[in-house]
């Protein structure tokens, strides 16, 4: 292959960073000059800059050191994207070498060889060599992200989960991810932060989000086959402890999760020592031992107690506060009702079969919050107030656009997460989406006691941040998607592609209402008797704007 010109890009870029590092460490040596700290000491830590202005020495070298941690990121990028390269190209020069009727006999064995020495060099085991390699392939294939990388926008860690996450799909489907995140130009491009700025965890589920509703296998199909592959896992640890781990559909992981975590909230008190945690770890293995409470005591077997104390022990658990855990299912309504297979999301997991939706609706799923999504646009309706107590409707909507704490990186998705005043209300802040969004508790306190700034929300768009050193930092954005209306539906204008499949109607709000589905499976709420009991469910959703 050799070092092309694309590569040699890759290496001007790393001079360039390497000659940005050296004048910030230039700068602060400087800073440092035993003469500057005299006068600085003299003028109360302020030193002339030479214009007659002062600078802050311990301000000024916080801010460099914050930006030679910018820089260093920026170079282990550059520098994984080499390594990437290097990579992929040992094992394409390995195989170049073999003659042309070599066996595939003979091209595996030196394959493999060539995997050994990767790890051989880079001291890792064979099998995170031969992990590297198929992920370095995958990146190099792609000039998008290979780009990314080498310019140093993104980590490694970034281009890992597109590596990742485009195992199994097909070209055009790994084009269409890519294209999607990295191409602003592309059809219903990502929106919001951009890939790099965004923590690799959430990074990874915007692009599995994506993946879910667009991999060729259809997302039952593969929910099937997950669902045949459950398990549950056992590893030894140290200190005497040990790692349990189940792998199940995802609504029921989150049922489970909900319990253990609503009966260790009702257990805590004044006089309950354990955290959060561990009283969600002691409810559990409680539950799954059938010791029925949450104190570590064993089953009258074990312990010698006898039974009929045992049962009344055992009784305890159910009678803890549970207070309801709600979690949010959106469901686009086609979906609901049948019409189309289009995924639900699931607060805190992600796209689920619509058939897993339809199943928590109609078993009536206490711990399950139902959302519909209005077809005609995707989105729920504005609501505000003018007095600073939040309705639950109020903090449900700003749960499921912000879907987590909205604070740079942070990934807390719990549904105790403060819903929060932007702008303070004794500063004249008001209780609107505008002026709302999610924090958890750590970053609400943050925000309180720092100079880390909120911008506004937006209906579909959480605040952006600033940083104490004035950085800004753009607000992370779901990437929905209009709601797909059934094939047999479609309104007067979206016409059918060549394969006949239904395009997604991209109608405004203020047209979607004058039209009618001619399809007696479709109900017009004006055909509604004023006492009919349905309307008591419709306003219930919150699709049916009031006035």
């Amino acid at each position: 292959m050799g070092i092309n010109g694309g590569f040699g890009a890759v290496l001007e870029g790393l001079r360039a960073s390497v000659a940005a590092l050296d004048a910030l460490v230039l700068e602060d040596r400087n800073l440092e000059d035993p003469c500057l700290e005299s006068a600085g000491a003299a003028a109360g830590r302020g030193v002339s800059s030479g214009t007659g202005s002062e600078v802050d020495v311990l301000q000024r070298r916080y801010e460099l050191c914050v930006e030679r941690l910018e820089v260093v990121a920026r170079l282990e990028a550059q520098l994984a994207a080499v390594k990437a390269r290097d990579v992929a190209e040992c094992m394409g020069l390995q195989q170049s070498m073999l003659p042309p009727d070599a066996t595939v006999q003979d091209r595996t064995y030196a394959e493999m060889s060539t995997v050994e020495e990767i790890a051989g060099v880079l001291t890792i085991s064979s099998a995170a060599a031969g992990a590297l390699v198929d992920v370095s392939r995958r990146v190099c294939s792609l000039p998008l992200v290979f780009g990314a990388l080498s310019a140093g926008d993104m980590s490694w860690q970034h281009a890992k989960v597109l590596g990742d996450e485009i195992e199994g799909l097909d070209p055009v489907g790994a084009a269409g991810l890519v294209e999607h995140f990295f191409d602003p130009g592309a059809p219903n491009a990502a929106r919001g932060a951009a890939p790099g700025e965004l923590v690799p965890s959430r990074f990874r589920a915007k692009v599995r989000a994506w993946r879910e509703r667009h991999h060729p296998d259809s997302i039952e199909k593969r929910h099937a086959k997950g669902v045949g592959d459950r398990r549950m896992d056992y590893t030894p640890d140290r200190d005497g402890m040990a790692w349990l781990s189940l792998y199940l559909p995802g609504d029921t992981a989150c049922a489970i999760w909900n319990r253990t975590t609503a009966t260790a909230r009702g257990l805590q008190g004044p006089t309950e020592e354990r955290t959060l945690t561990q009283l969600r770890a002691d409810v559990a293995a409680s539950l799954l031992l059938g010791a029925g409470n949450a104190t570590g005591t064993g089953t009258a077997a074990s312990t010698g107690e006898d039974p009929r104390a045992a049962s009344e022990t055992n009784t305890k658990l159910g009678k803890v506060p549970t207070p309801r855990a709600d979690v949010l299912v959106t469901v686009p309504v086609f979906s609901l009702l049948g019409l189309t297979d289009e995924p639900a999301i699931l607060d805190g997991f992600g796209p689920v079969p619509a058939s897993m939706a339809r199943k928590l609706v109609a078993d009536g799923a206490e711990s399950f919050y139902r959302v519909l999504v209005d077809p005609r646009d995707g989105a729920p309706l504005q609501i505000g107030r003018t007095r600073y107590r939040l309705t639950e409707t109020i903090k449900k909507w700003i749960r499921m656009r912000d879907a987590k704490c909205t604070f740079p990186g942070c990934t807390n998705h719990t549904p105790d997460n403060d819903t929060d005043h932007l702008t303070a209300w004794g500063d004249g802040g008001r209780t609107g989406i505008s002026n709302l969004a999610q924090l958890c508790p750590k970053h609400h306190r943050l925000k309180h006691h720092s100079r880390w700034t909120p911008g506004l929300a937006y209906k579909n768009e959480p605040p952006a941040w600033t940083s104490p050193t004035g950085r800004r930092y753009t607000p992370e954005q779901q990437d929905s998607e209009p709601t797909h209306w059934p094939p047999e539906s479609l309104p007067p204008g979206p016409q059918r592609g060549v394969s006949g499949e239904c395009q997604c109607l991209e109608a405004s709000l203020e047209h979607a209402p004058q039209w009618e589905p001619d399809n007696d499976r479709f109900l017009d709420t004006n055909d509604l008797p004023a006492d009919d009991p349905l309307w008591a469910e419709l306003l219930a959703t919150s699709l049916v704007p009031s006035g």
